[in-house]
Order: structure tokens, then C-alpha cells, then sequence
């Protein structure tokens, strides 16, 4: 049977008037100052302090009426070159006021104040120099107070930044409150979880009929098909739950075999059953029969068709603490491992920047919130206060990328790379456009360029931070990645990649790796669990100027909204407070 595609689609003019509606301003948070320690974040560090390529210019305005003040202008990450901090001093003013710059187009696209006209920005593209001014006058005031995410500036060659607040699930809503204001709220939100929701989600194979034919061939240019089990046959059956249309190919599906997407080129989709694959030569323990059984949907993108971005949520990861960490290593003079927790002066708008938009082909949600992003037992417990999981976006440190954690990452020319971060792996920092860890691989590097293995915390509960229960009852809903590099070509390199998603609709964490082993993946990260808002996937086909949208899991529509007669999806439409990964069309790239 044809999954259903979303019955309305959404255009550009809907969604900006949608967002008018939908997004509420929100003041954002004063930074809280640390009283410092001898080595590590400075006494009242911000997030601008943390950023080692930043660079400013300053210029002094001075106007007709004898108002005089200063411009600062701090360009973030000037190998990235998304990201501007301008800050405003006044004499008419008390203290000074900063604000979020958005480049539209960091790779062609050069901003700089004007030191001949002192309150305006060049903004130089391709031989053109534009010239905007900012001062005197309330442009950057009155786009503050717009309740745009991104407010436009300068004929929209420039955004401005706006807090705004992050939609979320009742679940969501439900667990945050438990966790942050009911006593012992976490080990509530564990107990729910391990009783009601352990299996809640989990999909089951239907056999499709004898007629469905023999395993066809795969599509042009899909990453090579999973390798069965030495006894499993190819075999078609019938995933009612996945919501991708995969056109002639809808209906019956064979384990293992990749399936194009319908009208997105260079997307494939496939289903899998852990029991049915085969297992490299080194094992982890057996598999329960409930996992073994359960599907699992997996998606693959030919990264060299799309670029892929990382963007946090309104909230979520946080930057302080982890509850998650030992008591002993919590340093109570700073408010967080990187001497601040909260973003200030930047603005975290948990959706996709509108110079993005157009492009959009897919997203899906990042990984564990700041709750579970630290370690509480095992070695990395022990080291960097716990060992938070770091991330980047734009080219901002937001958290410190640690050593020894599964690190997803996209360099400054668009390269994506995972692996565990080493200490001299730091000397990438100033390349990283977007970075996302989380916890311990799955799967790490063969020998020798040689298939990849388990990761060797893989059946270790609380060493590999996998979350579950403490007697390591691990089965739940959970989501990962991993990257397929095809030499099928000739030379010694890949010829082909492939990020690929995988939604396990009930596994632990020796599942996925089984899984993603088969298919041929190099490395393999756990992403999140859970709850459907936690592995979350959507692709946008599109016709004409409209975009549809498709959930890899049908239920996962409920996530998006509606206003009026516009469908919003989630990261889109609106903003979230969860993190998450976006594949943007690299036609066109700005």
C-alpha cells in the first residue's frame, strides 16, 4: 500500500505568514558570571570568549546632533564567516547593546563596518560593494522587534537574529517539568519510560504476498544493500509505518535492498530486521528475540548531492551542567563546564535560517539533551568533568568538543567526517563549520582500513552512557547514523558517501550496531530515543513552488502544525527547542 503523503503543502509566503502567528519573543537570558578557577573558563567567560578565531573592528559614530557612541563588529569564525556579534555604544544610551548577525551568503559574501561612513556595513559580493546603514536611525531596534526569527536587514542580505520560543510535545513539556522541579523527577520520567514506552513504538514485518516478485535491482547510484544472514533469503515484506513514498517500489519491500525516494533525487530509503543480517566476525551478545525481529528504517544521502548543517534548539542541548555527571567533578564556582550557560549575546532560533530554506531537502532531530549528555560512570566519567558532549554551530563553539566521544562533523568546504575525537583532532577546530557529539560509537574504523568493528562499550550500560535502566533493560526506541564509503571505484578512495539515518523502532544498542554493520557503514554514533520527537526525520519533495513534506514514521506528522490552511513542519515552519540536523541541495549554494 502507498503511504500517504501530507494532504496540504506549504510555499514560502504561507510560512512566513504562518511564523508571524506561531512564534512568540521571548527576552533573552542575562549571562551568569563564574567566579573562575586557576585553569579552564575564565571568571564571567561568555560564549564570544570561547571562539579563539573571533576578530573585531571598531569604528566611533559621531552625528549631527553631537550623539557619539561605537560599533563593534565580531565576526565569530572568520574561516566560516556566518556569524557577526555587533555591538552599539551610545553616549544618549546606558551600557551597550549587541546583536546577532546572520551572513545570507557566508560563502560569497563579505561584511565589514565602514570606516569612511561610520554607522553603515559594506557588504561586498561577488565585485559588488552594498552599503547599509544602521546608524543613526532604529533599523536594528525596529527589526528586534519584529517577531520574526530572522528578521531581515539590508535589502535581506543580513538577518538578525531573534529569541523566540521553541515549540514542544506535551511529552516533552511533561518531562522537562518533572525534571526540573519535581524531586526526584528523573527517576519518575525513568520509571514511565521503562513501563509504558519500552516497546510502544516498535514496528513489525508483515509477508508480502508470493506475488511480489523476486528482490529487484537496485536503483542507479544507491549505496550497496545490506549483507543478509548466511541463512536468510531475500523476502519481501510490508512496513505499514514507514511514510516515505518510495513510488513503484511502494508496497512490497525486500530486507536489506535500498529504495529511491520518489522526486528526491540521490535519497534512499530501506528496511531492516537485525535477525535476518549478517554478523561480522566479531559479536556482541545475542540479540532478545523482540529486537531481533522489530524493523528498522534507514535512509541514506549521497553527501555528494547535498551539504549538511547542524542548528540547536531554542533550549535544548543546554550549556550548563549535566545532572548526569559525578557530584565530585561539578565545579560550583562556574555556571557550566565552559564557563557559562546560557548563549548570550548569541540567539539559538531552533529553525532553519530562510537562506536556507529553498534548498531544504531533509532534517532530523540531533542528540541527547545536556540531562544525559555527560558520563556518570566508566573512564570518561572520570576526565573533563564528566566528559560533556560538545557542539559547534556556524563554525561557534557552543560546547567544547571532548576527547574520546563520537563526534559527527562538517568541515569549512562542506566534507563530513565521524569519528572519536582525539586531543590533536582540536587542530580541525578552526575548519568546523557544524559539530554534534554524542556519547561512544557504535561501530569504530577497521584496522587497516579493514571492515568496521563493534565499539567496545557497545554492551556496557553505564560506561557507554547509553541511557536505560540500571540493570541495563536497554530496548527502546532509538536513532543513530553512521557514514557508508563505497570504493567501489577504482582507487583507493571512496568513490561514493553516504550519511545514513537509522530509526530502530525498538533495539539496543548491540542492534544498531549489528545493523548498520551490515549495511556497510565505516562508523556508526547513537543519535537519541525514546519518543518519535526524538527521531524525528521529514523530507521536503517538491513540485513547482510548493514543498510537500514526508515522515519517515507516519506518526511523526503529529510534530508538525498547522495555520490556517498552511502545513508547518517542524524545524521550518516553527521553531523548536530541540536540536537537529538539516541536508540542503548543494545547487545554489551561497
Amino acid at each position: 500500500m502507498k503511504p500517504p503523503r501530507s494532504s496540504r503543502r506549504w510555499t514560502r509566503t504561507a510560512l512566513v505568514t504562518a511564523i508571524l502567528q506561531a512564534t512568540m519573543p521571548v527576552t533573552p537570558a542575562t549571562p551568569v558570571p563564574g567566579d573562575g578557577q586557576a585553569a579552564g573558563p575564565a571568571p564571567g567567560a561568555t560564549i564570544v570568549e570561547l571562539q579563539a578565531s573571533r576578530r573585531s573592528d571598531t569604528v566611533t559614530l559621531l552625528d549631527a546632533a553631537g550623539q557619539h557612541g561605537s560599533a563593534t563588529l565580531t565576526n565569530l569564525n572568520p574561516a566560516i564567516n556566518a556569524w557577526f556579534v555587533l555591538t552599539m555604544a551610545r553616549s544618549d544610551r546606558p551600557g551597550a547593546v549587541s546583536y546577532h548577525l546572520e551572513n545570507a551568503a557566508p560563502l560569497t559574501q563579505r561584511i565589514a563596518l565602514d570606516a569612511a561612513r561610520p554607522g553603515q556595513l559594506t557588504i561586498t559580493a561577488e565585485g559588488s560593494v552594498h552599503r547599509c546603514a544602521l546608524w543613526p536611525g532604529d533599523a536594528l531596534e525596529q527589526a528586534r522587534r519584529t517577531v520574526l526569527p530572522y528578521a531581515p536587514l539590508c535589502d535581506a542580505r543580513l538577518y538578525l537574529r531573534n529569541p523566540v520560543r521553541g515549540s514542544r510535545s506535551t511529552l516533552e513539556a511533561t518531562t522537562e517539568f518533572l525534571r526540573d522541579h519535581v524531586w526526584r523527577g528523573e527517576q519518575i520520567v525513568g520509571f514511565v519510560r521503562r513501563e509504558f514506552y519500552r516497546d510502544a513504538f516498535v514496528e513489525r514485518a508483515r509477508p508480502a504476498s508470493a506475488s511480489s516478485g523476486a528482490s529487484p535491482s537496485p536503483p542507479s547510484g544507491a549505496p550497496p544493500p545490506a549483507r543478509l544472514a548466511d541463512d536468510a533469503a531475500p523476502r519481501g515484506v510490508i512496513a505499514e509505518g514507514l511514510g516515505i513514498d518510495l513510488g513503484a517500489r511502494n508496497g512490497a519491500l525486500f530486507i536489506g535492498q535500498w529504495n529511491a525516494a520518489a522526486g528526491l533525487e540521490g535519497i534512499y530509503a530501506s528496511v531492516a530486521q537485525p535477525a535476518a543480517l549478517a554478523v561480522g566476525a566479531v559479536r556482541a551478545r545475542a540479540l532478545d528475540p523482540i529486537e531481533a525481529d522489530a524493523l528498522a528504517f534507514l535512509v541514506a544521502f549521497d553527501l555528494s548531492a547535498f551539504d549538511l548543517g547542524f542548528a540547536l534548539g531554542t533550549e535544548h542541548p543546554r550549556l550548563g551542567w549535566s545532572a548526569h555527571m559525578r557530584d565530585d567533578l561539578h565545579d560550583a564556582r562556574l555556571p557550566g563546564p565552559d564557563g557559562f550557560d546560557n548563549a548570550a549575546p548569541l540567539v539559538r532560533t531552533g529553525m532553519l535560517s530562510p537562506a536556507l530554506q529553498a534548498r531544504a531537502v531533509a532534517t532530523f532531530t540531533g542528540g541527547f539533551k545536556r540531562e544525559h549528555g555527560a558520563f556518570r560512570f566508566g573512564p570518561l566519567a572520570a576526565v573533563n568533568h564528566g566528559s560533556h558532549y560538545g557542539f559547534i554551530e556556524q563554525g561557534v563553539v557552543f560546547s567544547t568538543l571532548v576527547p574520546g566521544l563520537s563526534t559527527l562533523y562538517v568541515l569549512h568546504d562542506g566534507s563530513v567526517g565521524m569519528k572519536t575525537w582525539q586531543r590533536e583532532d582540536d587542530r580541525l577546530l578552526g575548519q568546523i563549520r557544524h559539530a554534534r557529539q554524542n556519547g561512544v560509537p557504535l561501530l569504530e574504523r577497521g584496522p587497516a582500513g579493514g571492515a568496521a568493528v563493534f565499539g567496545s562499550l557497545v554492551d556496557q550500560w553505564g560506561p557507554g552512557n547509553w541511557s536505560g535502566s540500571a540493570d541495563e533493560k536497554l530496548r527502546t526506541l532509538r536513532a543513530g547514523a553512521c557514514l557508508v564509503e563505497d570504493s567501489a571505484g577504482a582507487g583507493p578512495l571512496p568513490s561514493r558517501r553516504f550519511l545514513v539515518y537509522g530509526y530502530f523502532s525498538t533495539a539496543t544498542p548491540r542492534a544498531m550496531a549489528r545493523v548498520f554493520q551490515a549495511y556497510g557503514c565505516a562508523y556508526a554514533m547513537h543519535l537519541d530515543m525514546n519518543a518519535l520527537e526524538h527521531t524525528y526525520l521529514a523530507l521536503y519533495p517538491r513540485s513547482g513552488s510548493s514543498i510537500g513534506v514526508e515522515h519517515l514514521v507516519q506518526g511523526m506528522a503529529v510534530l508538525d502544525k498547522s495555520a490556517g490552511d498552511a502545513l508547518l513542519p517542524r524545524f521550518l515552519g516553527f521553531a523548536d527547542d530541540r536540536d537537529f540536523f538539516y541536508l540542503v541541495s548543494r545547487k545554489e549554494r551561497r
